[in-house]
């Protein structure tokens, strides 16, 4: 069992904190899945995510419903992670199951601050991460970069 971790966006789009958490999760190894809620949002972002690469980087990444989805470093989609993920990022209220929170390395909550039912969406879901006994983490941008501003569990 990993860590939730919630990230609590005022600054940054999905995009943004996704370009900076996927490389590193790519670099220990892990695939990841990125669940959204909406395909046409999806769709923004896996555009998004190509042009965040620029020159300098490239995020290996694929939409889901394509005959390589398994093979896929990253998978965007609203499905299962078929890809072997070890790492689940949840976007636009995306929900997981209690199986995957216990089976993923990570599991990444992105919340926007102007959205109020997406900020109680995470606090519920923070407080049923805690009840279950994973580790949490909560992350906030307010102050211009990430800060950790409360940890629950062995996190």
């Amino acid at each position: 069992m990993g860590i939730v971790l919630f990230y609590h966006q005022s600054r940054t789009s999905p995009a943004d904190t996704l370009a900076v958490n996927l490389p590193r999760a790519l670099a220990q190894g892990w695939r990841a899945m990125v669940r959204g809620t909406d395909a046409g949002a999806l769709d923004l972002l896996d555009a998004d995510l190509w042009a965040k690469g620029g020159d300098d980087s490239f995020l290996p990444h694929g939409r889901e419903g394509g005959p390589h989805d398994a093979a896929q470093p990253v998978l965007l989609g609203q499905g299962a992670p078929v890809n072997g993920a070890q790492v689940l990022a949840l976007i636009d209220g995306a929900e997981a199951t209690e199986a995957e929170f216990a089976q993923m390395e990570r599991v990444w909550v992105l919340f926007d601050d102007a959205d109020e039912m997406r900020k109680t969406q995470a606090r519920v879901l923070w407080k049923a991460v805690t009840a279950a006994g994973h580790a949490a983490q909560y992350w906030s941008e307010e102050g211009g970069r990430w800060e950790k501003k409360a940890e629950s569990g062995n996190a």
